[in-house]
């Protein structure tokens, strides 16, 4: 495995915790892209003409976009056979392009394509990143991963963070911000990172092969279990909260000081809870092991999603206080799921395993995301986000079985040899 792999030359002295702040600094920049049109996404409907279900494909297209950049990734093992420093960077730089393109659309239907294709160039940044991570970090990739996911959930949220100070910018300058964001994240990831200090492995033909190793891998196919439940809830409370808290803060605060509250508390619960439970449960995760930090996050997760939509034009500081831990439990588990494909993937198939985990784990959100404003319309507020709970309690039955393989995972490797 990675642990026994000789360092390569002129990169032993180069410390991997600052190869981590480069990692999860482009990760956060080249995130932004992700919800760059959903956080203007009213202004977006006025300037095409469109209701909110047209908008909510604003998210959902970028996820389909990702499903097909990832299972074509995998199909032909790209993550495998590509430089993972190279293929991060050129994909940050083309999905800065194809964001900076929206700008010029002329209605819905391109700007779908247009977000379409920038999930495509996000498949080529993710499961990358994670990639690069796990060989940097042979050990102790709990923390390492929750730190980066950290960087996912904020840069997720990045452009409500913009809208703070700005609360009257036009959305031209959100997908301008993101776009060189996205430009820097390239930048870093090709200047300022060296491969990390391990020799490459030397990639399998395309075929079939690899994939069929994934599959049969039962350890990281139950993570992957866990992973699919874990992502029908997040994607989709991650669009809609910011638009219930909208909804529930309007009989309460009127006006300008309305949207600007919704925002703050938006990226309050989806940036700042989320980056401190990711970085949180990372850290706990090596200690108490994936499954059983996993299990946790996912029931507090689901008690929170029948919960938050009780707290409905409740006092503000209630529904916050729910929506933080929500924010919180939601993501404390993601980096998890991923670190433990790393752990017991083989190396030559590790790009592949994750970039599949990823697949179909955003396949599952293109449903859900979707599932939400047409059953809003039959059970309203209170009850819509209760259906995100059937996710994370089937994650936890997966959970269950991945720790009788964590310990005896442990245990085989305590055996001497």
């Amino acid at each position: 495995m990675l642990d026994n792999q000789p360092i390569q030359p002129g990169t032993h002295h180069y410390s991997r915790w600052l190869a981590l702040v480069w990692i999860a600094l482009a990760e956060l920049f080249a995130l932004s892209l992700w919800f760059s049109a959903s956080a203007v996404e009213p202004q977006l409907e006025a300037q095409w003409h469109v209701g909110p279900v047209w908008g909510a494909w604003l998210t959902a297209s970028v996820q389909i976009g990702f499903v097909v950049g990832a299972s074509t990734s995998a199909y032909v093992s790209i993550a495998d056979r590509v430089p993972s420093r190279r293929l991060f960077a050129l994909s940050a730089l083309t999905g800065s392009i194809v964001n900076g393109l929206l700008l010029f659309s002329p209605g819905i239907v391109p700007s779908l394509i247009l977000r379409f294709l920038t999930g495509i160039t996000l498949a080529g940044v993710y499961p990358i990143a994670v990639k690069i991570l796990s060989q940097w970090f042979p050990t102790k990739r709990g923390i390492s991963m929750g730190i980066l996911i950290g960087g996912l959930t904020l840069g997720s949220a990045l452009p409500h963070f913009i809208l703070l100070f700005m609360t009257s910018i036009d959305w031209v300058w959100i997908i301008r911000i993101s776009s060189l964001l996205a430009l820097l994240s390239a930048v870093l990831i090709l200047f300022l990172l060296p491969d990390a200090p391990q020799i490459s492995i030397k990639s399998a033909p395309v075929s079939l092969k690899m994939l069929q190793q994934v599959i049969r891998n039962r350890p990281v196919m139950l993570a992957n279990y866990g992973y699919f439940g874990h992502m029908w809830e997040l994607y989709a409370m991650w669009t809609w909260l910011p638009i219930f808290l909208t909804a529930s803060f309007s009989y309460t605060i009127h006006g300008k000081s309305l949207q600007h509250a919704s925002t703050f508390y938006a990226f309050l619960v989806i940036g700042i809870a989320g980056a401190a439970g990711s970085t949180l449960g990372g850290a706990f995760a090596d200690k108490i092991g994936r499954a059983r930090l996993t299990s946790v996050a996912m029931t507090i997760s689901a008690i929170c999603s029948v919960a938050i939509g009780l707290t409905y034009r409740d006092p503000v500081w209630i529904t916050i206080t729910v929506a933080s831990i929500w924010g919180f439990s939601v993501i404390a588990d993601s980096a998890q799921f991923s670190a433990a494909v790393t752990e017991y993937a083989e190396p030559q198939y590790t790009g592949t395993a994750l970039t599949f985990q990823m697949a179909i784990g955003f396949l599952v959100t293109v449903v859900s995301i979707n599932l939400i404003p047409y059953l809003q319309n039959q059970l309203g507020w209170r009850f819509v986000f209760s259906i995100l709970s059937i996710g994370p309690l089937l994650g936890i039955l997966a959970m269950i079985r991945l720790r009788k393989e964590e310990v005896f995972h442990a245990k085989s490797h305590s055996l001497p040899s």
